[in-house]
């Protein structure tokens, strides 16, 4: 997308945090806004901030419900006749070693930050489809989903991997059917993420598991401005790129994990398993 000025966006978890500054960037660039949240009261405040930016609809939704989500679909439609830009932003956090997480912890935390996305282009990748004018996907992952490795954070890391391998999926099934597709990667952002059990349906049980206990919450949640993240998204969606990183100090810790990767695909080439057979790619005499 290289033009946003008419076109609607429709973005969950917009009350607070980077939903929030999504929503921000997407009225500056003359969109109208569809703001998707599971806690009604704080919806209303938000959009009741923005209502003099621009056009702005409300519609409570728990992205873990896909009813929920089909119907938020419909009435997003219904009010603004089209979507261009599908931001699945809602996020939900809980740590847990794999031998403490309750599976109630694993159904919220996947629910919400995977299968909810998974709902989301469910429920609005056809319409997009449909119009012919083309659009975009932004799915927000996390630093997580590429680095992993945070000991007693297993619900959320693997739900943020997911997310980065359906999306890479999604970008090349846009490129058939004439939507782009990006996964949003932030590192540390000021948003109230760690307080997410607050909106936890009862469906999923009491919250058990503890966060990990060796993460420094209070230096997670000094992050970066959420607005920030709001305009890079735009930037990004612009830009049509893939991943959308905030934070490029990583770089240096990406490039060390695929090393890694790379040193254990040789070693797999020189293995006595697949060299014994002639493996494809298996070195031989190695």
């Amino acid at each position: 997308m290289d033009s946003f000025k008419g076109k609607v966006a429709f973005v969950t978890g917009a009350a607070s945090g980077i939903g929030l500054g999504i929503c921000k960037a997407a009225l500056a660039e003359g969109m109208k806004v569809m703001m998707a949240d599971i806690e009604a009261p704080v919806l209303d405040a938000a959009a009741s901030d923005l209502s003099t930016s621009g056009d702005v609809g409300t519609v409570v939704c728990d992205v873990s419900d896909p009813i929920a989500v089909r119907r938020s679909a419909e009435a997003t439609i219904e009010r603004f006749g089209k979507v261009h830009l599908l931001c699945n932003n809602a996020g939900v956090s809980s740590g847990g070693l794999i031998d403490g997480a309750e599976p109630g912890d694993w159904d919220w935390v996947i629910g919400v930050n995977y299968l909810g996305v998974i709902y989301g282009c469910q429920a609005f990748v056809p319409h997009i489809k449909r119009h012919g004018d083309g659009g975009h996907i932004v799915n927000t992952s996390s630093m997580a989903g590429l680095l992993g490795g945070m000991a007693g954070w297993g619900p959320y890391n693997s739900s943020k991997f997911a997310v980065v391998g359906l999306t890479e999926v999604l970008r090349q099934e846009g490129k058939e059917s004439g939507f782009g597709a990006s996964v949003l990667c932030p590192g540390g952002v000021a948003t109230n993420i760690f307080d997410s059990p607050r909106n936890r349906p009862e469906r999923f049980g009491a919250q058990v598991s503890d966060v990990a206990h060796d993460l420094d919450l209070s230096e997670i949640e000094k992050g970066l401005d959420p607005d920030v993240v709001g305009r890079l998204v735009i930037e990004g969606v612009r830009e049509n790129k893939l991943y959308i990183f905030t934070d490029p100090r990583f770089k240096k810790t990406l490039v060390r994990r695929h090393e890694r990767m790379m040193a254990d695909l040789d070693w797999s080439a020189r293995s006595e398993a697949l060299t014994s057979v002639g493996a494809p790619g298996a070195v031989q005499g190695g």
